[in-house]
């Protein structure tokens, strides 16, 4: 016998959160790696137990909004950037495909958004807890990354969908146009900055996954 519709529902709804609730432990658990942080410092800086902080990456527990913010704070990101917007769509996408509309935003600050510098980031990668990670950026006019110049481990590369970037590069700028991509050693300080009058997008491409914050 068929099960009733809505048992269908609620059983394909309770696969659906504890597949969510996966993902959600495995971006933590990449964050946290990302930023060379144990489970005992990422304990120590939320007030929250190993044991239960060791449960969500597992995807065993589903943390309170309030554990939640704690936990985005303690790892320099925003909270938002942990929701998925996926609850309909094909579940076998899950953790595999980003729709458009489904992408993430990132933030890398206490400040909440790096709309002060006129920057977007958006999450292109479906998880946290790969060997690269792969987001887009736009700049507005006049945006950039910030004034100073960065490092970090690994490497990390980009493509110019539209639009001009500025590639500051040690003591090297390079121009980028829509077509031109580029690859560095995060090692060498650098920034990017939209040289143009129109807002430029780019992909970009770290490995291992860093969050810049």
């Amino acid at each position: 016998m068929a099960r009733p519709a809505a048992a269908r529902v609620k059983q394909d709804w309770a696969a659906r959160e504890a597949d969510l609730a996966k993902l959600l432990g495995q971006d933590i658990h990449g964050l946290r790696r990302a930023q060379g942080m144990t489970l005992e410092d990422l304990a120590s800086r939320t007030n929250l137990s190993i044991g239960f902080l060791s449960q969500i990456e597992h995807g065993k527990k589903k943390p309170s909004i309030g554990a939640l913010q704690r936990i985005s704070e303690a790892l320099n990101v925003a909270v938002g950037s942990f929701f998925r917007n996926t609850m309909d769509g094909d579940p076998r996408e899950l953790g595999i495909v980003v729709r458009r509309e489904n992408r993430r935003r990132l933030s890398y600050s206490a400040l909440g958004s790096t709309d002060y510098l006129k920057e977007l980031d958006y999450l292109l990668s479906p998880k946290l807890d790969g060997k690269l990670l792969m987001t887009m950026v736009e700049y507005e006019p006049g945006g950039s990354t910030g004034d100073d110049f960065y490092t970090h481990e690994g490497e990390e590369c980009g493509l110019v969908l539209s639009g001009t970037v500025e590639l500051h590069h040690g003591d090297d700028v390079y121009v980028l146009r829509a077509g031109d991509s580029w690859a560095i050693k995060g090692s060498v300080p650098h920034r990017y900055a939209n040289a143009g009058d129109a807002t430029a997008e780019v992909v970009m491409v770290n490995t291992p996954v860093m969050i810049r914050y």
